[in-house]
């Protein structure tokens, strides 16, 4: 009889180069373990996290990284998860044999805009080549929600992801961006992992002037969103940020 190890590792030999694979609570949370060489999949937990690697060896325990059955994980390098899948040469086709045949197909995320602020471009891509009918759904987009109640320049945007983790890399993106906006006008805005949110407004009140502007939306459309836009030294002033459990949207602007 198998052990669990063993069902995991035999289920790691059915994952293919390129997918998207949720895994469960249980024996399915192993098989990020069990990858095999030269295969290279996006791991997501039912907590909603993307980009899930495998468990942490003793002593590199991460208390806030965790899957659906609270045991702790890694996450891999953002670079691997995180820069969208619009150049990333993924087939997306084959997922779309259904719609091919007839059927509906959609595309939904868990927890942002696909082939915006998630994955989905390529998918997208996949459907017009194959001539198929695409169609975008009404619903609230937490980018533009952030973006109307930020009181920044809504006429001259540009969403740029996920910042860099690296607190020195930040910090020299950060700048970057305000340069460009006090420059141009133009707001910038992006997102970031809830556990990070006390790192990145450090991070800001550290980089920025003081007359910059920045906004932060956190758990928008829900009872408890909070939206927040006040110049980075009223900021400095004691204004409490987002927690480390909602996702949040940062905006900066003149």
């Amino acid at each position: 009889m198998w052990d669990r190890n063993q069902m995991a590792e035999r289920a790691g030999r059915e994952l293919q180069d390129g997918w998207y694979v949720n895994l469960g609570i249980g024996i399915p949370t192993l098989v990020a373990n069990y990858i095999p060489a030269g295969i290279n999949v996006t791991l997501q937990s039912e907590n909603g996290m993307l980009g899930m690697g495998p468990f942490p060896f003793e002593g590199e325990e991460d208390p806030d990284l965790i899957n659906a059955g609270k045991q702790t994980i890694t996450e891999l390098p953002r670079h691997v998860h995180k820069k969208g899948d619009h150049q990333s040469g993924f087939d997306g086709k084959p997922l779309l044999a259904a719609a091919l045949q007839g059927h509906d197909v959609g595309l939904v995320s868990e927890a942002g805009m696909p082939a915006v602020a998630d994955p989905g471009s390529s998918v997208v891509r996949a459907a017009h080549d194959l001539g198929l009918t695409v169609v975008p759904l009404v619903g609230p987009v937490s980018l533009l929600l952030a973006l109307a109640a930020s009181g920044l320049n809504g006429q001259n945007f540009a969403f740029v992801g996920y910042l860099p983790q690296d607190a020195a890399e930040r910090a020299a993106r950060l700048k970057q961006l305000e340069s460009l906006a006090l420059k141009t006008g133009q707001t910038q805005m992006w997102i970031e992992t809830p556990y990070r949110n006390a790192a990145m407004l450090s991070g800001l009140l550290q980089s920025l002037q003081g007359g910059t502007r920045l906004a932060i939306a956190s758990g928008l459309t829900l009872p408890s969103a909070r939206i927040q836009s006040h110049t980075v030294a009223q900021w400095k002033k004691g204004l409490q940020g987002p927690d480390g459990h909602t996702p949040a949207v940062y905006a900066i602007g003149p």
